[in-house]
């Protein structure tokens, strides 16, 4: 999940990796080749984008988790958080990522175009974020 903001935070919207038809005793996990290899994602029918039947409940509880752990770890600017969903739709914190991908076809881009962030306002937003913490660093 996509974060933008220093003290004020702007969450993204949840976004998806759906692993589509890997093979029996593939393990569901991010690596490279799911991530990057187009022909491997086709082929296997892997997709990123919004979540899909997540509860208002389920999402609000991400939202919260989000906001709380960039506060605790003191992130700004930019972030991702990611998470797994258990089979009964309970949200586990795995991982924070501080300096995600921010190409635009990567899912932090896509989830801010997502939400009407144009991908030239998401990159200004972050440059001016990180000059606004450094100005504020030296005073």
């Amino acid at each position: 999940v996509g974060v933008v903001g220093n003290e004020r935070l702007r969450v993204l919207s949840i976004w998806e990796l759906d692993f589509g038809d890997l093979p029996p005793g593939t393990s569901r996990i991010a690596t490279e080749k799911v991530k990057h290899d187009l022909d491997y994602q086709q082929r296997r029918g892997i997709k990123q984008g919004p979540a899909k039947d997540l509860s208002p409940e389920v999402c609000s509880r991400i939202v919260k988790i989000v906001k709380r752990v960039c506060r605790i770890l003191e992130l700004d600017g930019y972030a991702r958080i990611d998470f797994r969903l258990s089979a009964d739709n309970v949200p586990y914190f795995i991982e924070a990522n501080p300096n995600p991908e921010i190409a635009k076809s990567e899912e932090f881009a896509s989830a801010a175009a997502h939400d009407g962030l144009r991908y030239a306002d998401l990159l200004n937003r972050i440059l001016a974020l990180g000059l606004r913490r450094a100005g504020s660093a030296g005073a």
